[in-house]
């Protein structure tokens, strides 16, 4: 694997960049409620040493009905501020499912305008497998200023992928299993109806990962979007359930080259809510 301290880095990698001045470690780890697993328990019994904890759901606007959606600039700038991350730091986050969560808060940092920032490939349960150190000790954490530039043209709303699903100008990619794509399963959250937006394209985000939770490397990335009809000269606009696993497919995209691509905040989560919002199936 080409490391990449933009997109991606091995845990070699951060092994040997792991007493950098500069580089900042966060474990995003969040699970599925019906996961039975406790990110913020995880990260207190065990995390990559100096980690700081990024809670995605407390990290967002809790204003909205939806689930962890994006924060306001000030919210993130002082919650990153109060972990010690700031201008000039390199940061790598990772999660404990292996690929799974860490996207998502890849694509926040790039929403803010911040590239520093990398997905630890394989994550937790790869770093721990090659025998590198885990300690439960909290960080030393020393303020940091940190500058945001919000990159709007990152991220869309329920209006703009509801146009985009009307023209066909979009690729719209939803990341979640083939069964919940096909409205054959019901939803994991009450009340919403089954089935996916109107010309999207299903891209489990599992079809990206090997078998221990790391990415495929491009040109295997490529032929998974291809084989699902995903037409690359088009920009893209990822989703998912409630926009976590997206950024999977986010991070994807800029592994191969396709800078053009936007997240669905809201997700299903927001369009499988709301009865005048038309519905596929199969």
């Amino acid at each position: 694997m080409q490391d990449d301290p933009k997109t991606l880095v091995s845990t070699d990698w951060l092994a040997a960049h792991l007493r950098d001045p500069d580089l900042r470690i966060l474990d995003a780890s969040w699970y599925l409620p019906d996961a039975g697993r406790n990110g913020r328990e995880e990260y207190e019994a065990a995390h990559i040493p100096g980690a700081r904890f990024f809670d995605i759901d407390e990290i967002s606007d809790l204003r909205s009905p939806l689930p962890h959606t994006v924060p306001p600039v000030e919210k993130f700038m002082s919650r990153m501020r109060a972990m010690g991350v700031g201008d000039g730091h390199q940061v790598v986050v990772y999660d404990g499912a292996g690929l799974f969560s860490a996207a998502r808060v890849w694509w926040l940092f790039r929403l803010m305008g911040k590239r520093d920032i990398a997905v630890l490939d394989g994550g937790l349960p790869k770093w721990r497998a090659g025998g590198h150190p885990v300690e439960d000790l909290p960080p030393v954490i020393r303020d940091r200023h940190m500058t945001v530039s919000r990159q709007s043209q990152l991220i869309k709303d329920v209006t703009q992928v509801a146009a985009a699903s009307k023209l066909g100008d979009h690729e719209i990619i939803d990341a979640r299993s083939p069964a919940r794509f096909r409205g054959e399963v019901p939803e994991p959250r009450p009340g919403l109806r089954a089935g996916h937006i109107p010309g999207s394209r299903n891209v489990h985000y599992a079809t990206l990962l090997n078998e221990d939770g790391t990415m495929k490397p491009p040109a295997e990335l490529r032929g998974v979007f291809e084989g699902a009809g995903v037409d690359l000269t088009k920009p893209a606009i990822t989703s998912c359930g409630s926009g976590v696993t997206a950024a999977i497919l986010s991070l994807a995209l800029e592994r191969i080259g396709h800078r053009d691509h936007s997240l669905y905040d809201g997700s299903w989560a927001e369009w499988g809510m709301y009865g005048d919002l038309k519905v596929e199936k199969g």
